[in-house]
């Protein structure tokens, strides 16, 4: 039978079987509304202002405006400045974005006179480099934060808690539910808040359901900030919404007046998505929605594609397209919750790639969703990041030393924490006579990572919890229950959240509560003015981000487990200055300085008496013989072996260091050209040292041997034992003598 002949590039095999691959790629098509930032539908800047009211906008005119133009006319255009601003060059206006000499107020103040068109048109000058200075630089307030997703799959009040106190204690700013049954939206809120309560307190909470029930939520005093009032670029999308833009600040205005925290949702491609799209690029149809939001006096947004951004991500350029969303709003002087709350792409390469530009420059909420549950239990769909990528994250912050909001937990913490949620949350089903959980439901919850890992209350019993919560049960009948039963701190959280809802601080553009305080951007504006200045993170803040779990220590390495070999079946005894060999047939073996003294594993965990017993094997294996000299002039495993081989009487020698590097050497060659090398230490087995030294043999009984091959699959070696040999080279370097000699080794029986 015939081999049949390749037809492709074997290379492109392995690229299909890539995650990448399950991404899908959209050719750039204005046309149908693929274009990320330039379509020939978009409208070149202009505003002509008569009699003081605005009589052309962006090359359309008065009587053909759109609901969109009219109330960007009417409410976004400060007719004051609009001269100034329209007037001033797109370049020089993006060339000041990135000035440290050019104050913030001073570029918001001439945003509040620009088109969409010509916002669009000053940050397309700008490189993504650029857009995060510009960023930077343009954020609110001066500490970026983070929002989470919490939810799961069964709407289970005593999880929801659990998570929802775990979320406050990784650091999120604010907190988010929604649910996968809308009827269980107030058994949601209601464990949510108390969850929240664990703890710090402080953190705003919002239950996302449809528009009318959230605000009834709210007013009940369960939730304090809402994001859910949605705006669109184009009047098809509001009009398929059986909305306008003055209905939506209508909706606005309705939660702030009631003391609850809002903003807008918008973020491009969902015009896309819905189909009435006007051939415009996806930016141009996001800055109108962010026109109309500064016009409606809403304190912030959500954007940076949201629930389109895998589409917006899908288009050429859609990254870049997806972040200039942000630094608009930014510009516009919104609070910005940075999207990120989507999983936009199957490839992690892509995740990671996505998130850096906003937590490298830092937003207000640097994703307005980040899923800290399991990506199967949120219910809103997967984020960018979700709970099984935590780590990944906290990693992040730790590498490039940027606040993203979030903070390392302990184990032990994380279920204290989580114990005490679900007991709180238990505590006020039962004094309402709700539910009575039972210790096994609860012990479920507590150690679960997901839904898939609890035993709880059925869906039946949480919807008649719920529809009992909505017919009678207020937040502060919960403070009450809580007080009760005696989670006194968890009722003084709860209550100190109700007494800011009466005050209203928290409204402030950009409001968080910090240690009981209000943080905005107001009493804490960015005030970023080049290097030195701006944000900052504190040495205690550092020492929060740096404490990683599973960082090594000098001690881990070298203390305790490992440092004392108490099984080796032999001794190293010096018998003294180590002399040139006559044995034609001798191999030597050059050990490094700490071998057997301080260090007595391998990074593969191999014990060094049963690593010699290997090279000893392989070499009298074969008729050679073999000789052990210390080396200890040098750590070095090239000159390890040099000096070993210009000992040995066959001008062949073995170098090996404790860590477990090793080579074979000859005489006369330059030092780093070796025989043979095993730089992979943390995988090399005892086989395979057993080969070298018989290959060793062979050579110096003047045969040529197939080298020996250390199997790699291409793991990332480097990351996960470099650290340990950092750490071990540097025990083995602390011992080198430049004037000592090499020291014949003689191993003697222990028994």
């Amino acid at each position: 039978m015939t081999e049949s002949t390749p037809n492709r590039w074997k290379r492109f095999d392995v690229w299909d079987d890539r995650p990448l691959r399950l991404d899908r790629f959209a050719v750039e098509d204005p046309e149908n509304g693929f274009s990320a930032t330039k379509s020939p539908a978009d409208p070149k800047p202009s505003l002509v202002v008569s009699n003081g009211r605005v009589v052309e906008l962006d090359g359309v005119l008065e009587a053909d405006f759109d609901l969109i133009d009219e109330f960007i006319a009417r409410h976004h255009i400060d007719i004051t400045i609009a001269e100034e601003a329209m007037a001033t060059d797109s370049l020089a206006f993006a060339r000041r974005l990135v000035d440290i000499n050019v104050s913030r107020s001073d570029l918001v103040r001439l945003s509040r006179g620009m088109t969409p068109a010509k916002l669009v048109d000053v940050v397309q000058y700008l490189s993504t480099v650029e857009l995060m200075f510009a960023q930077t630089k343009l954020r609110a307030r001066k500490t970026p934060g983070n929002q989470a997703h919490v939810t799961n799959a069964k709407d289970d009040p005593l999880q929801l808690a659990a998570d929802s106190a775990t979320a406050v204690a990784l650091g999120f700013d604010e907190i988010e539910t929604t649910m996968r049954v809308a009827s269980n939206a107030w058994a949601n809120a209601l464990a949510c808040t108390i969850g929240a309560a664990v703890g710090r307190g402080g953190v705003l909470f919002q239950c996302s359901i449809e528009e009318a029930e959230e605000l009834a939520i709210g007013m009940a005093g369960f939730t304090s900030y809402a994001e859910t009032v949605s705006v669109y670029g184009t009047e098809g999308s509001f009009i398929d919404g059986d909305d306008t833009p003055w209905s939506k600040a209508f909706l606005t205005t309705a939660y702030a007046s009631r003391g609850i925290k809002a903003r807008c949702t918008s973020g491009g491609g969902s015009e896309l998505l819905m189909g009435y799209h006007d051939a415009k690029s996806i930016l141009y149809l996001e800055a109108r929605c962010l026109c109309m939001q500064r016009g409606m006096g809403v304190q912030g947004t959500q954007n940076g594609g949201i629930d389109g951004a895998p589409l917006a991500y899908s288009v050429p350029g859609g990254g870049r397209e997806i972040f200039a969303e942000n630094v608009l709003a930014a510009l516009l002087d919104l609070e910005c919750a940075s999207g990120n709350d989507t999983r936009a792409t199957s490839s992690e390469i892509r995740v990671g790639a996505k998130i850096m530009p906003a937590l490298v420059s830092g937003t207000d909420f640097i994703s307005s969703g980040f899923g800290s549950i399991m990506s199967y239990d949120n219910a809103f769909a997967a984020s960018l990041f979700n709970g099984e990528e935590i780590e990944d994250y906290l990693t992040l912050q730790r590498d490039y030393v940027v606040e993203g909001g979030l903070t390392p937990i302990e184990e032990g913490p994380a279920l204290d924490i989580r114990r005490r949620a679900v007991e709180a949350v238990s505590a006020v089903l039962d004094e309402l006579g709700l539910a009575s959980p039972t210790d096994a439901q609860k012990t479920s919850v507590v150690f679960a990572a997901g839904s898939i890992d609890t035993d709880t209350l059925s869906s039946g019993l949480v919807l008649e919890i719920s529809n009992a919560i909505k017919e009678s049960i207020t937040g502060v009948d919960v403070v009450r229950a809580l007080y009760k039963r005696g989670f006194h701190h968890e009722a003084e959280n709860v209550l100190m959240m109700l007494r800011l809802r009466v005050s209203g601080d928290y409204l402030q553009t950009s409001a968080i509560v910090q240690d009981g305080k209000i943080v905005s951007a107001v009493n804490s504006p960015n005030d970023y003015a080049g290097p030195g200045t701006g944000h900052r993170i504190s040495d205690e803040r550092w020492a929060q981000i740096a404490a990683m779990r599973g960082s090594l220590a000098r001690y881990d390495v070298i203390g305790g487990k490992g440092r004392h070999d108490g099984n080796s079946p032999y001794a190293l005894t010096v018998l003294g200055t180590a002399v040139v060999g006559a044995d034609p047939c001798e191999v030597v073996i050059g050990i490094s300085p700490s071998w057997g003294v301080e260090i007595h594993q391998t990074t593969a965990g191999h014990h060094l008496s049963d690593v010699m017993d290997a090279l000893i094997s392989g070499i009298t294996g074969v008729g050679g013989r073999y000789r052990i000299v210390r080396i200890r002039h040098t750590a070095d495993t090239s000159f390890l072996g040099l000096t070993a081989a210009r000992l040995s009487g066959s001008g062949y020698g073995i170098g090996i260091q404790a860590k477990g590097t090793a080579v074979i050497h000859q005489k006369d060659r330059l030092p780093h050209m070796n025989v043979e090398l095993f730089s992979t230490a943390p995988i090399t087995t005892l086989e395979h040292y057993r080969r070298l030294g018989e290959n060793a043999a062979r050579l110096a009984a003047g045969e040529a041997p197939e080298p020996v091959l250390v199997e790699y699959n291409g793991e990332a070696l480097l990351a996960k034992y470099h650290v340990r040999t950092a750490m071990l080279f540097s025990i083995e370097t602390a011992a080198t003598d430049p004037k000592a000699l090499p020291e014949e080794i003689r191993l003697e029986q222990k028994r």
